[in-house]
């Protein structure tokens, strides 16, 4: 097998950083190149320098995928094109609260910048994307990993956008060799818990694990539709094996737990974890998103009611691809399994409740 020399695009964001890490521990004898705007170079060159690894060849790259040539010097375009093997492109943006322009120009225009660049590789091997499961937008059912435009609709623009980067990947295929991963829900490291921006269901765990005991908390809804969570560490190990595989070109995998909780369930497991009572009662879900686009409320909601949407969809993501690719190696922990772990980060992050506006320079690629 060909030396890997692996491009990864959107560091150093916490995702492209643990995709890293799984690289680094299981694979020597590569070259890595880590592709950061040029406002991130200097924590990207930090971060680096702190990962102690003289015997890996990693070269970081000032450029940003919403330009031609991914932003890069001649020199280093042609370097690139040369020689990577492998691109695993995690640049991407999902905070709601960026304008629907710079979502796009990120999203959409990133991917199909990554491609042509992809084009041009002399030895690729394969054009990882990173998308979601939720380019289905408000499909219910079972959602397949070979079905993608189904007539959908979307109720943001992470979903629209990255639903159009899946169709110019999938166009792509017929010319290069690409694998789409769509995870679910990404939730903290199933061994220790660790997670860089609490959104989506961690809006409901803070409550439970940080509010007054005698507080009462409502659920929005009946809670009762599966709710489907990955740790980021799966989802890694779940991407690298997939990516090495020979026979997984021109497929989609659905990165997501075979086996979910209702969304109650999962909070009374929470409250269980902290020693609290389960969250009591419920408010109707219509009327608490009808609340929600009050001015002055509408904005600073954006991020939860988008989670009251996922909280209450009948959704299944059918992963035969993904089952068939990984063979038994790498499988998704069960909830119960981490959530002490979720818990207790939880508890001691410093400024745990700040899960509604993080700074949109940190979610640019």
């Amino acid at each position: 097998m060909t030396k890997r020399d692996i491009l990864i695009t959107g560091y150093p964001s916490f995702l492209a950083r643990r995709l890293l890490d799984t690289i680094l521990e299981r694979e020597k004898d590569i070259t890595i190149r880590l592709l950061a705007r040029r406002d991130h170079v200097d924590d990207a060159a930090r971060r680096i320098e702190e990962l102690e690894r003289p015997d890996v060849d990693i070269q970081l790259l000032s450029g940003d995928v919403v330009s031609m040539d991914l932003g890069l010097s001649g020199a280093e375009y042609l370097d690139i094109v040369e020689h990577v093997t492998d691109i695993y492109h995690i640049a991407s943006i999902w905070y709601l609260g960026v304008d629907k322009q710079t979502i796009h120009e990120v999203n959409v225009d990133g991917a199909r910048n990554v491609i042509d660049a992809a084009m041009e590789m002399k030895n690729l091997r394969r054009l990882n994307h990173f998308s979601t499961a939720f380019v289905a937008g408000d499909r219910t059912g079972v959602i397949m990993e070979d079905e993608l435009d189904e007539g959908q609709t979307f109720r943001n623009a992470y979903e629209s956008t990255k639903f159009e980067a899946e169709k110019l990947m999938r166009n792509a295929m017929r010319h290069i060799p690409i694998s789409v991963f769509r995870p679910s829900i990404i939730v903290g490291d199933s061994r220790n818990g660790e997670i860089e921006k609490m959104a989506g269901p961690y809006y409901i765990m803070n409550a439970i694990v940080l509010m007054p005991p005698n507080m009462p908390i409502l659920m929005p809804g009946k809670g009762d539709k599966p709710l489907n969570m990955v740790p980021v560490d799966y989802v890694c190990n779940a991407m690298h094996s997939i990516s090495m595989a020979d026979d997984t070109a021109s497929k989609t995998f659905h990165i997501a737990d075979p086996n979910p909780l209702s969304a109650r369930k999962v909070f009374d497991i929470v409250a269980h974890s902290v020693g609290r009572a389960a969250p009591v009662g419920r408010f109707p879900y219509k009327i608490a998103k009808m609340v929600m686009k009050f001015p002055y409320l509408e904005k600073m909601t954006r991020s939860p009611r988008q989670f009251m949407d996922d909280f209450n969809q009948l959704t299944i993501y059918n992963a035969i691809n993904t089952s068939k690719a990984l063979k038994g190696l790498d499988t998704c922990p069960p909830f119960t399994s981490y959530v002490d772990h979720l818990v207790q980060f939880i508890k001691t992050s410093d400024n745990p409740l700040d899960i509604e506006m993080p700074d949109a320079d940190e979610l640019l690629g």
